[in-house]
């Protein structure tokens, strides 16, 4: 089951989640009605296919390098880089090198 974080407290997301070989791993940072956040990290050659989102999505790209392709167009995010995708535009994802990043999602 996924707990989201302790609230009222620092975090050091980055340091909050691991690499997996050859994987991907997710943790669910916060939920409610309006959005969530959510920690992924990615080893190198993993990614996401192209997928759609009924709400807007900002990638904080906390270690690393991905390639984001938002509408066909590449985009290559370096650790401190943030994107927005907007909502109902194909976008996809693929890392450079491992990577982590966080995920906010906001329902409009």
């Amino acid at each position: 089951m996924n707990e989201t974080f302790p609230k009222a407290t620092i975090l050091n997301v980055s340091n909050m989640i691991d690499y997996s070989d050859g994987g991907i791993i997710s943790k669910q940072v916060l939920k409610n009605d309006v959005g969530n956040i959510t920690l992924f990290s990615f080893d190198k050659g993993q990614g996401l296919s192209e997928h759609t989102a009924s709400f807007d999505a900002v990638v904080q790209i906390l270690e690393g390098e991905a390639e984001i392709i938002i509408d066909k167009k590449p985009l290559l995010l370096k650790t401190g880089e943030s994107v927005i995708m907007p909502a109902n535009i194909s976008h996809a994802l693929n890392a450079v090198s491992r990577f982590k990043m966080l995920l906010t999602m906001i329902k409009g």
